[in-house]
């Protein structure tokens, strides 16, 4: 590996750090010989999720997230290597033989997060969840274990999606402050909630019924994920943030209503251990 790929994968871990704690431990749980190119990966993973944070209108999000595209496409300046996250995941792909495909459709999902439009179902949630969280997973089994990779990608797929379920819980109270409605319309008409009214706050067990039911909706599919396995020892840092969902599920059950205003993310030295754990017992 030359100097300049080891110091842009270095950048990407330390950024990493910054802007995915669990993410960043899980690199570090992972072998030495693949941190850098799954630092790559998850700091771009990072960088698009983080789009909306940065921005105040959609237009620029959108031109940022097309910028990406552009890259893994080809069709970027010669200048964009010198970004060092850039560079690392161009190098990232090369070496491992992603799918570009799978990473321009990350790209793709990401354009919902810029605008207020409600989730309409469960299954337009699966499929956003499918294109990022459970792609991530897969793309980092590649990296990982690429022979067996295969193997554990039902398990990814349901994985990705308890995983977007848990992150959303958690994110409640800022969705709420944006505007954002990620809980599905049908779930939410199922439990007698509208999304205004999960906006407003202003109907507390209406909004307990539904927090109830997306917990059940994650704890379902981190259950089929369980069920489908395939996950070989080499890939299972892949898969070590998923150990944090059925926590966070747990802390949303009992939070109920609550889960709107307070934010439920434990502690950092508790997620520390879930993922250390899962990387021996497994994450389910």
């Amino acid at each position: 590996m030359t100097d300049k790929r080891q110091d842009d994968y270095a950048h990407c871990l330390a950024a990493l750090r910054d802007t995915d704690r669990d993410r960043y431990l899980a690199c570090l749980l992972a072998p030495p010989e693949k941190r850098g190119s799954l630092a790559a990966l998850y700091a771009f993973n990072a960088e698009i999720a983080r789009v909306r944070d940065v921005v105040r209108e959609a237009l620029p999000g959108e031109i940022r997230l097309q910028w990406w595209r552009d890259l893994l496409e080809g069709g970027a300046g010669g200048d964009a290597m010198a970004n060092p996250l850039a560079a690392a995941l161009v190098a990232c792909v090369k070496e491992h033989s992603l799918p570009v495909a799978v990473l321009t459709d990350m790209i793709e999902a990401r354009i919902f997060d810029l605008y207020n439009d409600p989730m309409e179902s469960r299954a337009s949630l699966e499929g956003y969840a499918g294109e990022t969280a459970s792609a991530l997973i897969q793309l980092a089994s590649l990296i990982l274990d690429p022979q067996n990779a295969p193997k554990s990608a039902e398990a990814a797929g349901h994985a990705g999606v308890a995983q977007t379920i848990a992150g959303t819980l958690l994110m409640l109270p800022i969705h709420r402050r944006r505007g954002q409605v990620y809980l599905p319309a049908d779930l939410l008409a199922a439990t007698g909630l509208t999304p205004e009214a999960l906006l407003a706050g202003s109907d507390k067990a209406a909004a307990g019924r539904a927090v109830e039911a997306f917990v059940g909706l994650g704890r379902d599919h981190l259950a089929k994920a369980r069920a489908a396995n395939g996950i070989s020892p080499a890939n299972r840092p892949a898969f070590l943030p998923v150990a944090l969902v059925s926590p966070i599920l747990a802390a949303a059950e009992k939070a109920g209503a609550a889960a709107l205003d307070r934010s439920l993310q434990p502690p950092q030295w508790r997620r520390q251990w879930w993922m250390w754990r899962a990387l021996r017992r497994g994450p389910f």
